[in-house]
């Protein structure tokens, strides 16, 4: 009977939140070990259906684990089990960027995400599936909650992990939607940070303008631990709002584009948090943010053919389809002067948005259009995080609803940029008057 308790204990550990393991393996009634051998188990039962990583380190995360049972506290996240999108180096792990050009690639060094990680006692459970160099070609992940539907992209295996409780965090990044859109497809919490807030040394760099280390778990309160270690920054809880939000509900000029389940979600929690207190109000974007999305394409496809110009000049017969086409071929005819003013744009548009949070506290909007699409073949649309991204703005996405077919529904929570842990904090007091 003994034994049999210590088993359910063990099964019990990869279902909760980050926050909590760290209390358990502080107190002794966990150890790291039977943290990350809960966590295989697992995803020897799961990963089979959902195919969430591309490496997976059994031996080195469980032999790191007994070496953290032996010491004393190394940090923030002791003993917690991670995993790393395959698109961010690992010095003892493949890194392969989701691309056969790299099916043997093993990098001299962590990146820089990944050593603050371990240097505050992160186990690197192993790489998880991205897109072909995290754009829109997908790799094998698909949605835990219906095969048969994406997980999104291009942090695919990493959302879907998240959900299926195979790993407790996990890194993203995203140029265009690569963070949220998952996270909403999967039913779980993701983070995209102010532009620039996590190093993005040792990433393989799609568009440097753009390009944003992401975080996934399962609760805002484990976000805000990740964060800090992610930063190397001291660890600010998160912390009770002296008064209810001032909420700006936008659909921005894509509304017609959203889902029927898209648009009650927004409403509905809109409605929910009026309810909970909130000053609720729909607003209009500003004239220079309506052309951003396209601005976000031209800055994305303009750095194709530079980001990728080796694989493209030795390895042309290994790049897919989707990469020649929408970023070489793309890429290469836009001129400097369409550049530059995409870049002046941003600018532009970045000061109009941040002028609205002196009446506003927070955006809510959708992660995007609804649920996730039916089929592997294809990621999702990204329209409704383009915007935010090249706005640099800090992006949480929360789950909330149901679609017609039972998949998850989320909403978009959008902060003032660099206000990041004010975000937070008001994604917890959302999750709560939603509850």
């Amino acid at each position: 009977m003994l034994l049999a308790a210590m088993m359910a204990t063990m099964a019990a550990l990869n279902t909760l939140t980050a926050t909590e393991l760290a209390q358990h393996i502080d107190s002794g009634t966990a150890t790291a070990e039977k943290v990350v051998r809960a966590h295989l188990d697992h995803i020897d039962k799961r990963d089979d259906d959902v195919l969430a990583w591309s490496h997976l380190a059994r031996d080195a995360a469980l032999e790191t684990a007994r070496m953290l049972d032996r010491g004393p506290r190394r940090g923030l996240l002791h003993g917690i089990p991670m995993g790393v999108k395959d698109i961010i180096d690992s010095h003892d792990q493949p890194t392969t960027y989701g691309s056969p050009i790299y099916k043997t690639h093993q990098p001299l060094a962590d990146a820089a995400t990944v050593a603050l990680a371990r240097g505050a006692g992160a186990i690197l459970l192993g790489k998880t599936v991205t897109t072909e160099f995290a754009n829109r070609h997908p790799g094998p992940t698909r949605n835990p909650h219906n095969p048969a539907h994406t997980p999104g992209g291009s942090s695919s295996g990493s959302a879907a992990a998240v959900a299926d409780f195979q790993v407790m965090l996990a890194t993203g990044t995203q140029t265009g939607g690569s963070v949220i859109r998952p996270a909403a497809f999967c039913g779980v919490v993701g983070y995209k940070p102010s532009y620039g807030h996590f190093p993005t040394a040792g990433m393989k760099a799609n568009t440097e303008w753009l390009d944003t280390i992401g975080a996934y778990a399962r609760t805002v309160e484990d976000i805000a631990l990740f964060r800090a270690a992610l930063m190397a920054i001291p660890f600010a809880p998160i912390a009770r709002i002296a008064s209810p939000p001032r909420v700006a509900v936008c659909f921005t000029h894509h509304r017609d584009e959203l889902s029927p389940e898209g648009t009650k979600a927004v409403n509905d929690a809109a409605a929910a948090l009026a309810k909970s207190g909130a000053e609720v109000k729909e607003i209009e974007l500003p004239a220079p943010v309506r052309d951003m999305t396209q601005g976000q394409k031209t800055l994305s496809a303009f750095d194709g053919p530079r980001a990728h110009a080796d694989e493209a000049r030795r390895f042309p017969h290994l790049l897919s389809e989707s990469l020649r086409k929408d970023k070489l071929e793309a890429g290469a005819k836009i001129d400097y002067a369409t550049w530059v003013a995409a870049r002046k744009l941003g600018d532009t548009g970045r000061a109009a948005v941040d002028a609205l949070f002196d009446d506003i506290d927070v955006i809510l909007t959708a992660p995007a259009k609804g649920e996730a699409p039916l089929g592997l073949e294809r990621t999702g649309d990204a329209t409704f995080n383009l915007l935010w991204t090249y706005l640099w703005m800090p992006c949480v996405t929360l789950p909330f609803a149901k679609g017609p077919i039972g998949l998850p529904v989320g909403i978009q929570l959008v902060g003032r940029q660099h206000e990041d842990v004010r975000l937070l904090d008001m994604a917890a007091w959302v999750q709560g008057a939603l509850a």
